[in-house]
């Protein structure tokens, strides 16, 4: 099993910025060799939706709508990875949510075999 803990969620202005972390832990190192690792985010009363993911080459990819304010990274060596998010919105208010997947797709949330507890990120107008 693989464990997820995210951590950086809180309340902040609009057009303010957070860092949510993301710590992975339990599984054999021959695992965390080759996943990718993605947030995504699920607002009251919507589906979960994906935000950024990264590969274990560390190739990132992001969600339109938050492309240009958001960076994804990762510290491999502490199987840890990051989500800077800049210039937030009241809309970016949702529950956040890590996961991780050895598959090649990566885009929907059946994709992933692992999932954090969330974090919660509240934007005020």
């Amino acid at each position: 099993q693989v464990q997820l803990v995210e951590s950086g969620g809180g309340l902040v202005q609009a057009g303010g910025s957070l860092r949510l972390s993301c710590a992975a832990s339990g599984r054999t190192f021959s695992y965390y060799t080759y996943y990718t690792m993605g947030w995504f985010r699920q607002a009251a009363g919507k589906e979960r939706e994906f935000v950024a993911a990264i590969t274990w080459t560390g190739i990132p990819y992001y969600a339109d709508s938050v492309k240009g304010r958001s960076t994804i990274s990762r510290d491999r060596a502490e199987n840890t990875v990051f989500l800077q998010m800049n210039s937030l919105k009241p809309e970016d208010t949702a529950v956040y949510y890590c996961g991780t997947t050895r598959r090649t797709a990566f885009g929907e949330s059946n994709d992933y075999d692992y999932w954090g507890q969330g974090t919660q990120v509240t934007v005020s107008s």
